[in-house]
Parts: C-alpha cells; sequence; structure tokens
C-alpha cells in the first residue's frame, strides 16, 4: 500500500492510496502513521481490509476524491532521522575530485543524524539562510521506514525491521558542514532541509529495494540519476550496522545515501537559489518537489 499523511482543518490524517487516485482514511483504524507503524502487522492488516472493501465500493464515507495538502508521511518524527554518508563510489569520487582529496571509501558505514525541525512537507519549502549558507546542496536519498524495535540485529534478519521505504532529500550547507570539523550534524540539520515524502510505501510493494532506479531534477535539468543496486553498503548492512548497540524503533528513518551528481562536485559548483524547484524521483515511491526560499 501507499500510506501519507494530510492536512485536514489543521489536523493530520493518516490515508491510504486506493488504485483510482482517491485516498481513504484510514485514521479511526489506524491513529496517524507513527501509531500505525508502532501498530505492527496487526494494525497494518486491519488497513488492509479496509482498502480492499474500499476497492470494492465500500466506506465512500471514508473516501476523499478532492484536492488535499501532503505533510510529511511521519510529519514529527519522535527522534533525529539517522542518515548515511558516502555510500554510492560515483559519489565518493566526485566528492574527492572536488576537494582534491583521496578518502575513498570507508570499512564501516558513516552515520549522522538531521533533526525533526528539519523536516519539511512535499510541495513545501527548502529554507535558505544566506547569513549562514552561501553553498545549499542537494541529495536524493532511499528512505527506509523502520517498523519492528530491535537492538544488534543481524544482518540476516534485517529486512524483518522494515514496514516501508519514502524519498529523502538531505539538503546540505556545504560550507556550514566544512566549517564545523567536517562534522555532518550542523550543516545537514539547518531548518528546512530534510523534506520527505510524498508516501511510505510498504515493504511488500517493493520487491527489490536495491534495484530502484533514483534521480533528481533542478528546474527541470536531470542532476542525479542513479540506482540503488549502487550503493556500497546495502539496507540489510545498514540496519545491522546502525543497530549495534543502539535500539531502533518504529517509525526510525534512514535516509541511504545518494548517488553522484551533487551540486558541490559540478565545474563550477551549481548551489541551490532562491526560486529554484528540486524534484526528486524514486522507482516505485513517485516523486518529491520542492521549492527553495531563501529567508
Amino acid at each position: 500500500m501507499r500510506l501519507a499523511t494530510i492536512s485536514v482543518g489543521g489536523n493530520a490524517i493518516c490515508v491510504a492510496y486506493l488504485s483510482d487516485g482517491s485516498m481513504l482514511d484510514i485514521s479511526q483504524a489506524a491513529g496517524t502513521m507513527q501509531s500505525l507503524i508502532e501498530g505492527g502487522t496487526p494494525a497494518l492488516d486491519a488497513v488492509r481490509k479496509l482498502w480492499a472493501e474500499a476497492e470494492d465500493g465500500q466506506h465512500a464515507d471514508k473516501t476523499i476524491r478532492n484536492a488535499v495538502t501532503l505533510l510529511a508521511p511521519i510529519p514529527k518524527p519522535l527522534k533525529n532521522v539517522f542518515c548515511v554518508g558516502r555510500n554510492y563510489a560515483e559519489h565518493i569520487a566526485e566528492g574527492d575530485r572536488a576537494q582534491n582529496q583521496k578518502v575513498g571509501a570507508t570499512e564501516h558505514p558513516v552515520f549522522f543524524t538531521k533533526p525533526p525541525t528539519s523536516v519539511v512537507p512535499p510541495d513545501g519549502d527548502v529554507l535558505i539562510f544566506p547569513d549562514v549558507s552561501t553553498s545549499i546542496d542537494y541529495e536524493v536519498e532511499l528512505a527506509v521506514v523502520i517498523g519492528k524495535a530491535g537492538r544488534n540485529i543481524a544482518k540476516a534478519d534485517a529486512m524483518d525491521h522494515v514496514f516501508g521505504y519514502t524519498i529523502l532529500n538531505d539538503v546540505t550547507a556545504r560550507d556550514v558542514q566544512r566549517r564545523h570539523g567536517g562534522q555532518y550534524f550542523k550543516g545537514k540539520g539547518l531548518d528546512g532541509s530534510c523534506p520527505i515524502g510524498p508516501a511510505i510505501v510498504t515493504a511488500d510493494e517493493i520487491s527489490d529495494p536495491q534495484a530502484l532506479s533514483i534521480g533528481l531534477k533542478v528546474n527541470g535539468d536531470q542532476r542525479q540519476d542513479g540506482n540503488t543496486k549502487d550503493m556500497i553498503f546495502d539496507i540489510p548492512t545498514l540496519i545491522a550496522s546502525l543497530s549495534e548497540g543502539l535500539t531502533l524503533e518504529p517509525g526510525d528513518l534512514i535516509a541511504t545515501g545518494t548517488p553522484s551528481g551533487v551540486g558541490y562536485a559540478m565545474d563550477p559548483p551549481q548551489f541551490l537559489k532562491d526560486g529554484d524547484t528540486v524534484v526528486c524521483e524514486i522507482e516505485g515511491i513517485g516523486t518529491l518537489s520542492n521549492t527553495v526560499r531563501s529567508v
């Protein structure tokens, strides 16, 4: 299923997409997206039953056919969003060229986080603070949504902990990132730097998350064009590594890295500016579009 969160009268409502493009209000059965994820298999089965009945013509009173305002699938994550750096070889190579260095791939995944205050909904504004940064960049990423809690998760069991997948744009202030000793958090944690959406696609709908085309356009210009098969550390490896001594919980988000084509590695560098439209796309999930705004 494709699950989303929409705004109705100022309230966040959890919905499921029907095959005709309309939406089914599942909030009475599931509550919020977070509570649905926490509810595990029984909650998801209850929603699937409602969905099947709606597809069969029932629940017309819960069907939404008019235009809606999408929120981030999990509008306010309970914890920081987990992110992975340097997980595509060509992205590492372009970064090393741009910075005149030869770091190469790491032995273990590189992890950092983005705070909940950075989250932006579909069609929301990516924020630029000119007094803080003049080097705002983009990174399209496949994000994994954790469905079952676990610590020290074995690689062989990792996919059992996945609820679904969505799209994330890891917007980054490159100059701020380098200003703070190369640590990622500050440059990647600014307000408005984490668009997520448009929906969560449940794990059963994605037969192979390591074989999805992934790309990004700025004002219609294709900047990134890759495939998740090119990850250095695959999803089971990332989950196993991240969960070592650290509990992953339902609703946790893990952004899995970005392919090559980022703005700072272009010649000359091409950073985002006020008014730009950034569109991320991942096969099987959809598109995530946002506008850049200077504040």
